[in-house]
């Protein structure tokens, strides 16, 4: 112990020993293992919250909504079975495309017209096609869109079957001669060091 100026016993700073370094060494290295996992629980939080944030909204306008509530629910009932033209598989409920606001707006037109839902559903689909519809009629026309998965699957357990009967139907080794038997023994008898 040294004694200061004062009178006062004052301790010095010895270096740290061996194992003093070691204790934090290793507080450090746990300190640093745990961070990835909070910065990994962060990470998901993050993702959780931008997913459920970022889902959908409805892209009906205020100024597109009907004051009569029944004739909007039959609006918003039938625009969700209407496809956006410019979209990917999106209805024009869920659209913010301007064509998807013109078709909104036209089917509340045909709806307070006093046209009931087929009547609207008709015209809409006369003047767009049944691409206009997101679960199109079963037509000449759209027969392939709708036996296409059952031909696909067919196609798929018939390559499967063959497949597995191919596998079945495979010859038989051919025996070896007394040669490759010769030949064969004598390299069981050499070993793997030759």
């Amino acid at each position: 112990m040294r004694t200061s100026a004062s009178g006062v016993g004052a301790t010095s700073r010895r270096p740290p020993t061996p194992r003093a370094l070691s204790t934090v060494s290793a507080r450090c290295k746990r300190a640093t293992a745990r961070r990835p996992y909070a910065i990994g629980i962060m990470t998901l939080l993050l993702t959780v919250l931008l997913t459920v944030f970022s889902a959908p909204a409805f892209a009906v306008n205020p100024d597109e909504i009907l004051a009569n509530p029944a004739l909007e629910a039959r609006a918003r009932d039938l625009s969700k079975g209407l496809r956006c033209l410019v979209c990917q598989n999106q209805s024009i409920d869920d659209s913010d495309a301007g064509l998807a606001k013109d078709l909104r707006v036209l089917l509340r037109e045909r709806l307070t017209s006093g046209d009931s839902d087929e009547q609207a559903i008709a015209y809409i689909v006369s003047r767009y096609g049944n691409f206009v519809l997101l679960k199109p009629p079963f037509q000449w026309n759209t027969a392939l869109l709708w036996l296409a998965p059952a031909l696909l699957m067919l196609l798929a357990g018939g390559g499967f079957y063959t497949y597995l009967r191919r596998g079945e139907a495979l010859p038989e080794p051919a025996a070896l001669n007394s040669e490759d038997e010769a030949r064969l023994a004598q390299l069981m008898e050499d070993g793997p060091n030759r």
